[in-house]
């Protein structure tokens, strides 16, 4: 197949890729060797070859979605290095720049603007 300058212009703006005249050149030998290589694959005779997407059998390698227990509060907390709460304490990386706050008790609590 005859490729043309014009066509891997074409294809190289589509690939966003800037040639010089002597690569576009290149470019166009590399193309014509690549399709001709393709035409002639298009000589075999595939007629007793199965139309396939993989050449690797394919098996739904995932197993059944089926509920099951998870762990109880206590066993999921047990080897947290730390805890506070019932919920896992873990450091932020904002933790040494502002301290932490304590919680506000029901009387404390911060009254709303106005």
């Amino acid at each position: 197949m005859i490729v043309t300058l014009e066509d891997v212009r074409h294809i190289a703006r589509l690939a966003r890729l800037a040639f010089d005249e002597e690569e576009l050149l290149a470019m166009r030998g590399e193309m014509e060797a690549l399709l001709s290589h393709f035409s002639r694959i298009d000589t075999l005779d595939t007629s007793l070859v199965p139309p396939t997407t993989s050449v690797l059998p394919l098996a739904n390698v995932l197993r059944e979605d089926t509920p099951h227990l998870g762990l109880s509060h206590e066993d999921a907390l047990q080897n947290a290095p730390e805890q506070e709460g019932g919920f896992f304490r873990i450091r932020t990386f904002l933790e040494d720049a502002f301290p932490r706050v304590p919680a506000l008790q029901g009387s404390e609590r911060i009254p709303a603007k106005t």
